[in-house]
């Protein structure tokens, strides 16, 4: 390629890894050189042709063109190969992609790499295709026409092999490092999210052995890896620091002052948090927070602290020898730098006092019962509506397309006229045979904070969080049950505190599902 192209009048180089990395920086300043730069001896470059050896760990500012000549079914290289042309550089003003060979074939990659989301979730990739233009940092745009659309929505439909993903940029990582690296590493350097790992392997230990095999193998003990399990399920998602502190000030002191914890916190996050919000944190890495009393039986061993009567959090002397271990140490540092940098980008920046939620973030119910400080994992009895204290919270799977009054059920399931009238207002159904003189009503209307949570379909099992919102009209009607029975309902008018943004109102409203 390069001989054809010098042969039509370009300056080309063609690279490979026998190239010296002296030949290769020459060619790589060649290309970044302006020509009023140009001198006998060296001469700006239009291409430099490569194979393989410019995917990762080169950085050329000035590049403005790509050009795909071969194909990969790594979202990892796609991304890699597409970012040597995204970043800005005086005087550039656009970059131009030409893919010759169909990568267009994993299309779902070309949002995973425009939008920096390395989740890979399904969902949140849908809803970047439909409402990239507001969702993206700064002055850049991104407009995907509607063929485009299409062809990345069968190919999302498609997405799998997660595991393939996972180990393509664990390979990556360890060579742009030159060592095997920990989820901060891939955290940090924006590779595929730490959590997606945790959900595939449980525990940084386990993704070591499959990716390393017998050189990681019983490297822990049975009680280091529990700890690891519950730490990496639990706090490493980064949804509140609390958790996080405490077990950073226990890697290198055996006790805390309850009241010097309050008073750190406050000057580190900004937000005052009180004695009984401690005392639950502290019971959540006790391995309290289970939904179920064989989960709490299996975790309750993780022994890493307790609380004493005098207010001092103390670490308890098996976890203090389990920390002399290095790889277990290093670990449970790992959870928490992940889990606290999480916290600093995704969630401090919209933390409001009041309101530990942030709008237009995701939320499974699980966080929500540790944000709530439910003391356990109350998920699987948070369907439809629940109160908690003063707060009440209402979940809804959100199928405008299907939801309408005179229908009653769709696939078996009851069919609630759940929608956004507009950006302020939603409709909502209750219960069947929930009428507005019921206990449950009674919870919803008595409140005193109002919170909802929607997803866009079944197949996810986070809800956007959409903020609080203020009842309207609450008037009673009625819905038939699925044996013909007519039962009452209450049909619910809220308006929300802030108006949902438009490109989320967009997304939900679309026809597009999992």
């Amino acid at each position: 390629m390069s001989r054809k192209f010098n042969a039509r009048g370009y300056r080309t180089v063609a690279l490979s890894g026998k190239d010296s990395e002296e030949k290769r920086q020459e060619a790589f300043e060649r290309l970044a050189m302006e020509e009023t730069d140009a001198t006998q001896e060296m001469q700006p470059l239009d291409y430099i042709f490569s194979r393989d050896i410019l995917n990762e760990g080169v950085d050329i500012v000035e590049v403005n063109q790509v050009i795909m000549l071969r194909p990969t079914q790594s979202p990892i290289v796609f991304i890699q190969q597409l970012g040597r042309g995204l970043r800005k550089a005086p005087g550039k003003e656009y970059v131009v992609i030409l893919d010759f060979i169909g990568n267009y074939n994993n299309n779902f990659m070309i949002p995973v790499a425009l939008s920096g989301d390395r989740s890979y979730n399904a969902d949140v990739i849908r809803k970047y295709v439909i409402s990239g233009n507001s969702t993206i940092p700064g002055a850049s745009t991104v407009h995907f026409d509607e063929i485009s659309k299409d062809k990345i929505f069968k190919s999302i439909d498609k997405i799998k092999g997660m595991k393939t993903l996972i180990k393509e940029s664990y390979v990556s990582l360890k060579n742009r490092l030159g060592r095997v690296p920990l989820l901060y590493d891939f955290y940090e350097n924006q590779e595929i999210d730490p959590l997606v790992i945790i959900r595939e392997y449980k525990t940084y230990d386990a993704f070591m052995v499959a990716m390393e095999q017998d050189k990681y193998k019983n490297v822990l003990n049975e009680q280091e890896k529990l700890t690891l399990e519950y730490l990496s399920k639990t706090v490493l998602s980064g949804v509140r620091p609390d958790e996080l502190v405490i077990l950073s000030q226990l890697l290198h002191r055996d006790h805390i002052a309850v009241a010097d914890f309050i008073k750190e916190y406050q000057n580190t996050y900004g937000i005052e948090i009180s004695t009984s919000r401690v005392k639950e944190a502290v019971q959540v890495l006790q391995g309290h927070f289970v939904s179920k009393e064989a989960e709490y039986q299996k975790y309750c061993q993780i022994d890493i602290l307790e609380n004493d009567p005098a207010g001092m959090i103390k670490r308890l002397q098996s976890y203090t020898e389990r920390l002399t271990h290095i790889p277990f140490y290093t670990q449970v540092e790992d959870i928490i730098k992940v889990g606290i940098a999480r916290y600093k980008e995704k969630y401090l920046p919209g933390i409001k006092s009041e309101d530990p939620f942030v709008l237009y973030e995701k939320y499974s119910r699980r966080d929500v019962s540790l944000l709530m400080n439910c003391g356990k994992d109350l998920s699987s009895i948070m369907y439809g509506m629940k109160r908690i204290e003063n707060d009440v919270f209402i979940f809804i799977t959100y199928h405008k397309e299907e939801s309408q009054d005179e229908k009653n059920y769709v696939d078996g399931k009851p069919d609630y006229a759940d929608a956004f009238e507009d950006n302020l207002i939603f409709k909502w159904d209750s219960q069947i045979g929930k009428g507005l003189d019921s206990s449950y009503m009674k919870d919803v209307l008595g409140a005193d904070r109002k919170h909802l949570f929607v997803k866009k379909s079944d197949a996810e099992t986070s809800f956007y969080y959409m903020g609080q919102f203020d009842v309207l009209e609450a008037r009673n009607a009625q819905k038939e049950d699925n044996r013909g029975r007519m039962q009452p309902i209450t049909k619910v008018t809220m308006k929300m505190h802030h108006a949902v943004r438009e490109d989320l109102l967009r997304y939900l409203q679309s026809h597009i599902t999992a």
